[in-house]
């Protein structure tokens, strides 16, 4: 062999045992930072996981709390209905005692101007205990309307104390769904 082609076979040889000898430490090199990234990945795959059934947990209590809420708006929208409904019967059971009250005291004014006519006495008389019946019924409708006034007003309030409760649960899970 001629020496410039040993030389260059030499050379040759070389190199490869060089490029060789370095492939083999990148190789190595390699393996230390794959096993990290796979390590990387399999935690984040692992909390993508955990989020993607967080979210699949959180949204049937969503549902829930927004039914429950609806629900609670039903309610106070029933009673504040009722509410205007007895308010309004109040006003009007007021409206015919006043009257006839005054028409009462009018009658037992004039039976008293009258006390010689006893025909007159009797009818005015009857006239009375009439007009005090329906006073007494329309009193006692007053009582009562006030009475369902007072229980509906509350009954509202509590409702409300509800509706704001599941408000801010509500608020509490789109804080939390907002976090992630």
């Amino acid at each position: 062999m001629k020496p410039t082609t040993s030389r260059s076979l030499v050379f040759a040889f070389v190199v490869a045992a060089f490029a060789s000898g370095g492939s083999l430490a990148g190789r190595a090199e390699q393996t230390a930072p794959a096993s990290e990234v796979l390590t990387a990945l399999l935690t984040e795959v692992r909390g993508l996981r955990e989020a993607m059934e967080q979210m699949a947990s959180a949204g049937p209590r969503v549902q829930l709390a927004l039914g429950r809420l609806q629900l609670q708006e039903q309610r106070i929208t029933t009673l504040v209905r009722r509410l205007d409904d007895v308010r309004a019967s109040l006003a009007q059971s007021r409206k015919e005692f006043e009257p006839l009250d005054r028409h009462v005291k009018g009658l037992t004014e004039g039976l008293r101007q009258e006390p010689n006519d006893p025909d007159f006495q009797r009818d005015r008389g009857n006239q009375i205990k009439e007009a005090k019946a329906e006073l007494a019924r329309i009193s006692a409708e007053v009582q009562r309307l006030s009475a369902e006034e007072t229980l509906l007003v509350q009954d509202i309030a509590a409702e409300q104390n509800r509706w704001n409760d599941f408000n801010q649960r509500l608020d509490e899970l789109e804080r939390a769904l907002g976090r992630r």
